[in-house]
């Protein structure tokens, strides 16, 4: 077993803490969230409960592309050549799509709906074969055509435009309860949102909020347990979502520069970041840049695995980012 610890734990005190852990949960995003808080005496499970609910119930309302009524499908249905007023998290969020888009030179890219939609991950539902290149070509796709106006609280719609930040969303949903739960002086807790996690603060007993990585199925590598000591963890893996049809498996994750799922050379990748939200953006850019994605990492010091396929097994790269939390 490998554990991977933050500097930052060496100053906090290991030893135990008052109060309670509760555990609740309720749905979200198509999934569902989980926490684990240590509680002081007065911390009633109702209040923790609808902190974290109303934090997520308030991601949907901005970003999802399942609801019509969202401030993303309204930006999606604007008319060409509009600038499309939206509240401040959802143009924080698109803009971080945006920058990691420039960074990654496009495999990372928050304007996907229609591709992703094509594909049969959209709202309308799974398709029965692969789309036609042709629909796939004429498909209204690329992050350079959207504008974002931080300071006037807007995005500029081109004409045709689908945004799509299931990428990045449910990180950032992870971030924004858990400032909820912070905001409520509750500084010790472990929060989860399909598999995106963050933990603050430590456990009861004083030990940190142990997290372990989900390895690929049948892989016989060495497990992974982080101490979520002030620290997110996402993993995205190809055998979670997808579909076959003509004898191929078509992974969930999309290539935007290809304009189709990734290959199946890259199997799974778990990235370590203080924000929840750049370890799930960050997740998804590395799993489409596929070969590129070791270089990328070392480049921009990223703290990630990185699980290749080889032969009939896996092979595995640890970034020297997370190799430091591994000395």
């Amino acid at each position: 077993m490998r554990i991977a610890v933050p500097n930052s734990i060496a100053s906090a005190a290991a030893r135990p803490r008052g109060g309670r852990e509760v555990r609740l949960s309720g749905p979200t995003m198509g999934v569902s969230w989980t926490v684990r808080v240590l509680a002081p005496d007065g911390a009633s499970d109702a209040e923790i409960r609808a902190a974290v609910q109303s934090a997520v119930d308030g991601v949907v309302a901005q970003m999802s592309d399942w609801e019509p009524e969202s401030d993303l499908s309204r930006f999606n249905r604007a008319p060409a050549g509009s600038w499309v007023r939206a509240p401040a998290d959802l143009v924080d969020v698109v803009q971080a799509g945006v920058f990691l888009a420039t960074l990654s030179e496009g495999a990372f890219d928050p304007t996907i709906g229609a591709l992703t939609e094509l594909w049969g991950f959209g709202p309308a539902g799974p398709v029965a074969e692969a789309p036609e290149r042709a629909a796939l070509t004429a498909a209204c796709a690329g992050w350079r055509g959207l504008q974002v106006d931080v300071a006037g609280g807007r995005l500029y719609q081109p004409g045709g435009l689908r945004l799509d930040l299931s990428g990045i969303a449910k990180g950032f949903g992870v971030d924004r309860a858990s400032a909820a739960l912070s905001g409520l002086g509750l500084r010790d807790h472990l929060l989860e949102i399909g598999g995106e996690l963050r933990g603050e603060g430590v456990k009861g007993s004083g030990e940190p909020w142990w997290v372990d990585v989900e390895p690929p199925p049948g892989s016989a590598l060495e497990p992974l347990r982080v101490a979520a000591h002030g620290l997110s963890v996402a993993t995205s893996g190809d055998w979670r979502r997808g579909f076959e049809a003509d004898g191929r498996r078509y992974s969930h994750t999309l290539d935007p520069r290809t304009r189709a799922p990734v290959d199946a050379a890259l199997a799974a990748v778990t990235v370590i970041h203080r924000e929840c939200m750049q370890a799930d953006a960050l997740c998804t850019a590395l799993m489409v840049l596929g070969a590129d994605a070791m270089t990328f990492a070392e480049r921009h010091e990223v703290a990630a695995l990185i699980v290749r396929r080889s032969g009939k097994g896996f092979v595995e790269e640890v970034t020297p980012a997370l190799q430091a939390l591994l000395d």
